[in-house]
């Protein structure tokens, strides 16, 4: 037996789910663009140079931003994406306090910024998100 829920409790349910899975994918997608940019484009290999990062770790960070999106959006445990949004939050601040520190300008310090708050909101909708509830 389920429960029959307001009218504007769907509405706000189906809002936040949208809000989840919009915010989720833009950062998906980015992720997995700029992990096939590291490991494609010579300017990246350069931009990973400005910074002072040794070559391997450009590697490194492609793979892990690849795995990262697909836990992002793969239907894993909870524990996991949580560990999943950590592994982010941490490479998206370090990507700011890299380029502030090289003295990069301002829009190559944003950007992380920018996608550090779609991150966020998908972290929020994610727990806000809540499936139909049942009854016994």
């Amino acid at each position: 037996m389920y429960i029959v829920l307001p009218h504007k409790k769907i509405q706000k349910m189906k809002a936040i789910k949208i809000t989840y899975w919009a915010t989720t994918v833009i950062v998906t997608i980015m992720s997995i663009y700029t992990a096939y940019a590291y490991l494609t484009q010579d300017a990246m290999l350069q931009a990973f140079r400005h910074l002072g990062y040794p070559d391997y770790f450009r590697v490194e960070l492609a793979y892990g931003k690849v795995i990262g999106a697909i836990l992002l959006i793969a239907p894993v445990s909870a524990r996991i994406k949580e560990w999943v949004y950590a592994g982010f939050v941490i490479t998206y601040v370090s990507a700011f306090i890299a380029h502030t520190a090289s003295g990069d300008p301002v829009n190559y310090r944003v950007m992380p910024l920018i996608f550090l708050a779609f991150l966020i909101v998908s972290y929020l909708t994610y727990h806000k998100r809540s499936p139909v509830l049942k009854t016994a």
